[in-house]
């Protein structure tokens, strides 16, 4: 993979990043957190799976910038990324105050079956999901197909304990909203 590839895989990433964190403080007041070591242990295949992903070929013909290596599979795979992550905002916006970027509960917690939420339970895990899919297709290597399997099983992994939470404070509401809607992957998980 090139540089040229890299880029234009870290490019929306980091606008999407930004917005995250802008808007990450207007949040309602946690009234439950997850502990520290066990988003620490979600975290660490998310970076592998992202250096997968973005880092360009350790050569240094790679580190030269060519466009050349950006054709019609790169062009289809940021359509796909940039869809991905306008999905995930979608549902970002739509969650509201509701959202935290660790598993948590919220003070007066809403449970949300509008939106992207009535298509999948974890849209925003599925936007990014798509999101990394697309920037697989750019940098068209295993590498990527890898890490974007080490960042699904982190997501499944953190899909249960949410899951968990969400059906202990719900109660059948959550469990009939299981039954409805699939949890990332409509029809499929």
């Amino acid at each position: 993979m090139n540089i040229a590839q890299s880029i234009a895989i870290v490019v929306p990433w980091l606008a999407w990043l930004v917005y995250w964190i802008a808007t990450a403080q207007a949040v309602k007041t946690t009234a439950r957190r997850e502990a520290r070591s066990a988003r620490t242990w979600q975290s660490l295949p998310l970076i592998a799976g992202g250096a997968l992903l973005i880092l360009p070929d350790p050569t240094l013909n790679a580190l030269s910038p060519d466009p050349t290596r950006l054709g019609a599979m790169q062009f289809g795979g940021f359509a796909v990324l940039v869809a991905g992550l306008l999905f995930s905002v979608w549902a970002r916006v739509h969650l509201g105050t509701n959202w935290s970027v660790s598993v948590t509960l919220k003070e007066g917690h809403e449970l949300i079956r509008t939106g992207p939420y009535a298509l999948v339970r974890h849209p925003i895990y599925t936007g990014c999901l798509i999101a990394l899919a697309g920037s697989a297709l750019i940098g068209e290597t295993w590498r990527g197909v890898a890490g974007v399997v080490l960042i699904f099983a982190s997501l499944a992994f953190k899909v249960r304990i949410e899951e968990s939470w969400l059906t202990g404070h719900f109660g059948d509401a959550y469990a009939r909203y299981r039954r409805e809607v699939a949890a990332l992957i409509p029809g499929i998980y």
